[in-house]
């Protein structure tokens, strides 16, 4: 039980240190992997199924998540001033 807390309190450490888009990638890693191990394992009734379905979804989770963080457009203005909205 211990372990299992240290782990939790590690990720959350290593998660606050990151940018949103870090943080969605990860994030997203995690559901695809967890979702394609499922996949794979009901799919072929193996374990390398599922090891195959949690790599092939981690990678995909990853990428989506990365590249569904909203971005911030930033310009200068007239008068000099930087200014970023999302």
């Amino acid at each position: 039980m211990v372990r299992k807390l240290a782990l939790v309190g590690m990720v959350a450490l290593m998660l606050g240190a990151c940018t949103a888009r870090e943080e969605r990638a990860v994030a997203g890693g995690a559901i695809g992997a967890g979702t394609g191990a499922l996949i794979g394992g009901l799919a072929t009734g193996t374990g390398g199924g599922a090891l195959a379905g949690a790599a092939i979804g981690g990678v995909a989770g990853a990428v989506i998540g990365a590249e569904t963080t909203p971005r911030r457009r930033c310009w200068v203005n007239r008068y000099g001033e930087r200014v970023c909205r999302r």
